[in-house]
């Protein structure tokens, strides 16, 4: 690999620095917009290369992401490892689903993978959409984990990279004491 992963998405332009509100509801003066990235497809070959091979023995048949960016992860680790690609879409009342025919058939072993993981909402999400169909999840695999507290989902867990930046709840953020303007990206709703 010529690039750390960092730097992808630097050279990306996807590291982004301000004062933002993030899908979580919580604020951060660094933003990852796992887009930036996404669009260029090597990066993405090389991403989701190392997602491959840390899986590759773990006899993976299907590979599962929340929708957005997970549509785009799910497909290319897939297809480096000659299974399907799957994608969890948002449900009206709340949580994920497969849809368009997708299934997971019961005990049939199953990669999760996503982008940018903080709080672990969408993961959390596409794990019981995936047991709803009794599918059997042996391993999640993000891009960036820039989570802050440790979440343990029983399940074995790899990322890319891993990055501390720092999060606050909306009523204790000093960029808001401060005056600076919160820039919401992305498509999400804040929580």
């Amino acid at each position: 690999m010529t690039d750390s992963v960092e730097q992808m998405f630097e050279k990306s332009g996807a590291v982004l620095k301000g004062h933002f509100l993030l899908a979580s509801g919580r604020h951060s003066p660094v933003y990852w917009e796992k887009f930036q990235v996404l669009q260029h497809p090597e990066y993405t070959e090389q991403l989701c290369g190392m997602i491959t091979d840390h899986f590759r023995e773990q006899d993976i048949q299907v590979v599962a992401g929340p929708t957005t960016g997970g549509i785009i992860l799910a497909y290319e680790v897939a297809r480096q490892l000659g299974v399907r690609g799957i994608f969890a879409e948002k449900e009206e009342s709340e949580g994920r689903a497969f849809r368009r025919g997708f299934h997971i058939d019961p005990g049939e072993r199953v990669l999760i993978v996503d982008d940018v993981f903080t709080r672990g909402g969408s993961i959390r999400d596409t794990i019981d959409a995936v047991d709803k169909l009794q599918g059997n999840i042996v391993g999640i695999g993000v891009l960036v984990d820039r989570s802050t507290e440790k979440i343990d989902f029983g399940i074995p867990f790899f990322s890319c990279h891993r990055t501390d930046v720092i999060t606050y709840p909306p009523e204790k953020c000093p960029l808001c004491a401060r005056g600076i303007p919160l820039v919401k990206p992305g498509s999400s709703k804040p929580k």
